[in-house]
C-alpha cells in the first residue's frame, strides 16, 4: 500500500475485493492516485453479485456505486457471464451508470465443446456407482491410444490424469465423496467453507498443479470465483444446484481449452423438493409484506423452476434450452449431438422414466432432517 499512497504509483493493475473498497483507508488512497489522475479504469468482475436479483447476491458488492460518485470521470466495465436481462437493469441501476454513455457487449452463451447431460437418480449407492464408472471409464479412454499416451508423456503429464470438479450442496457429502472416490483409486479432495485456509489452499494448489491424488475437487460453491483452469474436463452437479445461473457459472468451468469436456448433471425429485423446503426457509420473514423482498423470492424460485424444466425436459436441445433461458435465439444454436437429447432422445426418454420411478430413498432423508443449517457452503 505504500506505493499507492505517492499519488504515482509503480502498481499498474491492482486486484482487490468489494470489502476492501469500504475502508475508509483504502477510499483515501484511491483519491490521492485519482487527483494525479492515474486512477485509468475500473473493472468489477462476476458483476452478477451486484444484483439482489442475481443467484449469488454479496452485500458488498452494492457499495462500489462508490466508485461513480467519487470518480464520475473515470470508464468502470462490469463482467459476468451469467446475468439476465433483469439483473443487467439492476447492475446498471445499483451502480448509478449512465444509459445514455453505456455499451453493452454480449457474447453466446452457447459452449459447443461442453457435452450437457442429465441423470436421473433413483438410488444412492447407484448414485455412487455411476459416477465411479464413469470416471473408470474416462481414464481408460485417456491411456488406451498409445501415441497420445507417449505425447502426454514427453509433456510432463500424466496420461491417466482426468481434471474434474464435483459440486455439492453440503459439506458432508464434499468429505464423503471424496473419501469414496479416494477409496476407489480416484484422487480427490474436498473443499469447503469449514476447512481452514491451510487445507483449501493446499487442495487447489495441487488440483491447480494436475498433482497426483488432486485430480478431482469436491466442493461446495466455496470453490467459486477466481477459479480459472483450462483443462476441466468435466463439472458434476451432484444435486440440483439452487439457480440456474448457478449451474451454468459452474458447468462452464469446464473445457476452457476449446477442447471437449462433459457437465453432468444428477437430479432426483426429491432434490427439487428439498430445494424449494430451502428457498422457503431462506425467504425473509417480512417478505409477505414486503414487495421487493416477495419479488426477488419470485425471481429466485423462477430461476429454479427453470432449471427443473431443464432437468426433465426429453423434447428439446439442452444447448438451446440454455440460450433460451438468458435470453437469447436458442434455434440459432446448433449442437452437434453435445447434449443427450441430441444424442439419442428416445434413450434420454426411458432414463428419465426409469429413473425417476422410485425415490423413496430421498423422502427418508428429508424427514430425518439430515442437513441441517450450517451443513453447506
Amino acid at each position: 500500500m505504500e506505493d499507492l499512497q505517492c499519488g504515482h504509483p509503480r502498481t499498474r493493475l491492482l486486484y482487490i475485493t468489494p470489502e476492501y473498497c469500504q475502508l475508509d483507508s483504502f477510499r483515501r488512497i484511491l483519491r490521492i492516485i485519482h487527483s494525479h489522475r492515474e486512477l485509468a479504469r475500473i473493472a468489477v468482475d462476476e458483476a452478477h453479485c451486484i444484483s439482489e436479483w442475481g443467484h449469488d447476491f454479496r452485500p458488498s458488492f452494492k457499495n462500489l456505486s462508490f466508485f461513480k460518485h467519487e470518480f464520475p470521470d473515470v470508464p468502470i466495465i462490469c463482467l459476468t457471464a451469467t446475468a439476465t436481462a433483469q439483473v443487467r437493469n439492476d447492475i446498471i441501476r445499483t451502480l448509478e451508470l449512465d444509459p445514455g454513455k453505456l455499451k453493452l457487449f454480449t457474447m453466446t452463451t452457447n459452449r459447443p465443446n461442453l457435452h450437457y447431460e442429465v441423470r436421473f437418480k433413483s438410488d444412492e449407492e447407484d448414485h455412487y456407482d455411476n459416477l465411479i464408472g464413469w470416471l473408470r471409464a474416462a481414464q481408460a479412454r485417456r491411456t488406451a491410444d498409445p501415441v497420445r499416451v507417449a505425447a502426454l508423456k514427453a509433456a510432463g503429464k500424466r496420461p491417466e490424469a482426468i481434471s474434474g470438479i464435483i459440486y455439492t450442496l453440503f459439506r458432508r457429502d464434499c468429505e464423503t465423496l471424496a473419501q469414496r472416490l479416494r477409496e476407489s483409486g480416484i484422487g480427490a479432495r474436498p473443499y469447503h467453507a469449514g476447512l481452514s485456509n491451510a487445507e483449501k489452499d493446499a487442495a487447489l494448489a495441487g488440483w491447480v498443479a494436475n498433482t497426483l491424488g488432486f485430480d478431482v475437487i469436491v466442493a461446495t460453491t466455496a470453490f467459486g470465483m477466481g477459479i480459472d483452469k483450462e483443462d476441466v474436463r468435466f463439472v458434476v452437479h451432484w444435486q440440483l444446484p439452487k439457480s440456474f445461473e448457478g449451474f451454468y457459472q459452474e458447468a462452464g468451468r469446464a473445457g476452457r481449452d476449446g477442447k471437449a469436456a462433459a457437465c453432468i448433471l444428477y437430479y432426483a425429485r426429491e432434490d427439487r423438493d428439498r430445494a424449494v423446503v430451502m428457498m422457503a426457509r431462506d425467504m425473509p420473514k417480512d417478505a409477505a409484506h414486503n414487495r421487493a423482498a416477495l419479488e426477488k423470492h419470485r425471481s429466485r424460485a423462477e430461476s429454479l423452476k427453470k432449471l427443473v424444466d431443464y432437468c426433465e425436459e426429453t423434447n428439446r436441445c439442452r444447448h438451446r434450452l440454455i440460450a433460451a433461458y438468458f435470453g437469447e435465439s436458442g434455434e440459432a444454436v446448433s449442437c452437434d449431438w453435445a447434449c443427450d437429447w441430441c444424442k439419442d432422445p428416445i434413450a434420454l426418454w426411458k432414463r428419465k422414466e426409469r429413473g425417476l420411478a422410485s425415490e423413496e430413498w430421498c423422502s427418508t432423508q428429508m424427514e430425518s432432517g439430515a442437513y441441517g443449517d450450517d451443513a453447506y457452503g
